[in-house]
């Protein structure tokens, strides 16, 4: 049976870390900061999870180690590639469409909001924690997909870091490397990352209300957050990228046409 009192102990937790960080915003006149927390929020849930379950069997340990190298990973990455950069654009259009008073708006549009998409993915992290059975094919699967998403994840963020590097890249098209292959090989990696997390949540519980959690982070990856906003951002400031459009796919990797 699902623990729903220990869930909402997670909840509050990740309340108390988007009120905290929305309060570092308002210094600095910044709300994409949020995007280094986002990673984050699922390292508290975890945390909240592992230090209230009653088991800590192979698969907490598994869940640990793959999350927590997930979370750090994204939240260094995003933080070093934000440094000292001004805010976000989609941030600032979201910022020009909510005044006046969008410093008081932006703890519940942005920062709660989060935490909320947050807790609801990361809740079939508490049914794995819980588990004491040993590790069976489902595991397997799913560790497999989940290292293969974070490899490739970072593989295509590394290779966006080094382009950007380059002294002649600005308004040009990224289209080399995992690039040439996806618009988006930085989500679909993410996109991997978890379903073989939910692979090994249904070795330890065959709830079907697990499946919620990947396929809203599928949703928001495909048609909200991710890819419609970036494809918009990126076909007005980069005169290449509707040709780039044209012979590459959008998310799941193919040849290019």
């Amino acid at each position: 049976m699902f623990d729903w009192v220990i869930a909402f102990q997670s909840l509050l937790a990740l309340f108390l870390m988007a009120f905290l960080t929305w309060i570092v915003s308002l210094v600095k006149r910044d709300v994409s900061i949020v995007d280094s927390v986002w990673s984050v929020f699922f390292l508290a849930s975890m945390l909240v999870y592992y230090f209230n379950a009653s088991v800590n069997g192979p698969r907490s340990t598994l869940a640990m180690m793959l999350v927590g190298m997930w979370s750090l990973r994204l939240c260094a990455y995003l933080t070093r590639r934000n440094w000292g950069q001004p805010e976000d654009r989609r941030y600032q259009a979201i910022r020009r469409t909510n005044e006046p008073h969008f410093t008081i708006k932006s703890l519940a549009i942005i920062f709660l909001f989060q935490a909320v998409l947050a807790w609801v993915i990361s809740l079939p992290i508490l049914p794995v924690l819980k588990s004491s059975q040993t590790l069976g094919l489902l595991d397997v699967l799913g560790m497999v997909l989940f290292l293969f998403g974070l490899v490739f994840e970072s593989l295509a963020d590394l290779q966006m870091s080094r382009f950007k590097a380059l002294p002649d890249s600005k308004g040009q098209v990224m289209d080399g490397g995992l690039w040439r292959y996806s618009r988006h090989p930085n989500y679909f990696g993410e996109f991997c990352v978890w379903w073989g997390f939910y692979f090994i949540a249904l070795s330890a519980d065959t709830s079907p209300w697990l499946l919620f959690s990947p396929l809203l982070m599928s949703f928001l990856l495909i048609k909200i957050s991710g890819v419609p906003l970036l494809e918009k951002d990126l076909v007005d400031r980069r005169l290449g990228y509707r040709e780039y459009q044209k012979r590459t796919n959008c998310f799941f990797p193919g040849l290019p046409k």
